[in-house]
């Protein structure tokens, strides 16, 4: 049976961010049209960390227009109530989806810390930052003014 339960709680939210290991990122391009990408991403008390080159396509259309949409996905399992019947296939997952407008990061000390951050998504480990790494990267947030989880399929 295919159902769509919606994840509310903060426990069940923390573990689908932490299980998915990309995020697409959704903006607006300088023509106007949707352009969008997947990145690796950090989360720590409600805030998305992205990390970027501080040049190219994604830094103009972010510094053009803030506003952004993510979405994230883990638990992908397929489905069948019939292995003869193509219509009875289906997807099992669980998604985030938020939309809000990014902020960008310029102090040094702030920086780290979201570094650290995004790093913790990724690692257990404790990892040191160079001051030429720290300034030769961009560093954006997402506070989401909107957030939506939900599971669909068989769980």
């Amino acid at each position: 049976m295919r159902k769509t339960i919606w994840i509310t709680e903060e426990e069940r939210i923390s573990e689908i961010i932490k299980n998915a290991d990309t995020c697409s990122l959704a903006m607006i391009d300088e023509k106007g049209k949707p352009y969008v990408i997947l990145m690796n991403f950090g989360y720590k008390d409600g805030v998305f960390y992205f990390h970027s080159d501080p040049k190219g396509k994604k830094i103009d259309c972010l510094k053009r227009n803030p506003s952004v949409s993510i979405a994230l996905s883990t638990n992908h399992r397929y489905f069948h109530q019939n292995e003869k019947v193509a219509c009875s296939y289906g997807l099992s997952y669980r998604s985030l989806y938020a939309q809000g407008e990014v902020e960008f990061i310029e102090d040094m000390e702030q920086k780290i810390e979201a570094l650290k951050i995004f790093m913790k998504q990724y690692s257990s480990n404790d990892f040191i930052f160079s001051d030429p790494a720290v300034n030769n990267v961009a560093i954006f947030i997402l506070k989401p003014k909107e957030l939506k989880c939900k599971q669909y399929g068989k769980p």
